[in-house]
């Protein structure tokens, strides 16, 4: 177990929501273990951690270990309360979920990272913390030590968009589509910031960049598209290709993937079939491709059928 300084556990006051619970105060979760989770709806990261924290939970519930989820959203919808109830009930989430809108706990715990486990102690003190993915092992060992159990660790496996990365294959980094964060841009003749302009795909994209075909306007956070018939495209090296999408005020919008140049066939994610259709119909992270086989660099393709699909960042696995 890592020493800390042993902080006390900042307070989760700043919730302005909680679900699964009635608010829980640090008296209240005094002489408990606990678990504090940092996780925000779309982020693949925190996705691919989410089958060992549900299975924590659930073994070491009557050994006096209490989860906490703390959902500090980073894109603009994420605040949406209900969307977040939606998420915790799609992921299986039985555990407290402190809704953290105003970044009120997030602070408080001087956070930076989606996901964070934070381990406290029975007497209210942080004695370990990880940020990221992996150390599930050694995660659980901290929780058995706190915890004064010592027995088989739990069995997991993530499927879907939970399944684990394939680490071994994987080339291409997360990346953002919004000119705040925004690199590797390959549309001709730049890019225009807060306006509706035409942009072209490039015959070819070099690896790891991407580009936009139709009308767009491209914000700081993500880029809309103006006109039906819109396209974006990348290109990526790995097993897994997830966008996060929203619908923004509309309704459903149907889109189309394509895998250099033809349907993904058995190469489709969970959110599009075989011929590479799929619909956006909330704002949450979409998994357009995953690879069985002959992983290797591949141009990817979505194209939208309405206007006013918002998208925000690429992430692979």
């Amino acid at each position: 177990m890592t020493e800390l300084d042993r902080l006390p556990m900042p307070s989760l006051g700043g919730a302005v929501a909680w679900l699964n619970s009635e608010p829980l105060d640090l008296a209240e979760l005094h002489g408990r273990v606990v678990l504090v989770d940092f996780w925000t709806l779309t982020c693949i990261n925190w996705l691919r951690t989410e089958p060992y924290i549900r299975a924590w939970s659930d073994a070491y519930r009557e050994d006096g270990l209490v989860v906490i989820g703390v959902h500090t959203p980073e894109f603009s919808f994420e605040h949406d309360v209900d969307r977040v109830r939606q998420a915790t009930t799609e992921r299986g989430i039985g555990y407290p979920v402190a809704v953290d809108n105003d970044y009120e706990i997030w602070s408080a715990f001087d956070n930076h990272y989606w996901p964070a486990l934070y381990f406290v102690d029975a007497d209210g003190a942080i004695r370990d913390r990880y940020f990221g993915e992996g150390r599930y092992e050694r995660s659980e060992r901290v929780i058995q030590q706190l915890l004064g159990v010592e027995r088989e660790l739990v069995s997991v496996e993530g499927l879907g968009v939970e399944a684990e990365a394939d680490w071994d294959h994987l080339r291409s980094p997360e990346a953002y589509l919004g000119y705040g964060r925004s690199e590797r841009f390959a549309s001709p003749d730049g890019v225009a910031l807060d306006e509706r302009r035409a942009y072209g795909l490039p015959e070819h994209l070099a690896s790891n960049h991407w580009a936009l075909g139709g009308e767009w306007t491209i914000g700081r956070e993500r880029v809309v598209l103006d006109r039906a018939g819109g396209s974006i495209a990348y290109r990526f090296e790995a097993r897994d290709a997830h966008l996060v999408l929203s619908p923004g005020e509309r309704g459903p919008i149907p889109f189309r993937v394509l895998l250099d140049g033809e349907a993904p066939g058995p190469s489709h994610g969970v959110d599009v079939d075989d011929d590479g259709n799929g619909v956006l119909g909330d704002g949450r992270l979409y998994q357009l491709i995953r690879q069985p086989t002959a992983i290797r660099e591949r141009t990817l393709e979505i194209t939208f059928l309405e206007a006013g699909a918002e998208a925000y960042a690429f992430t692979f696995g």
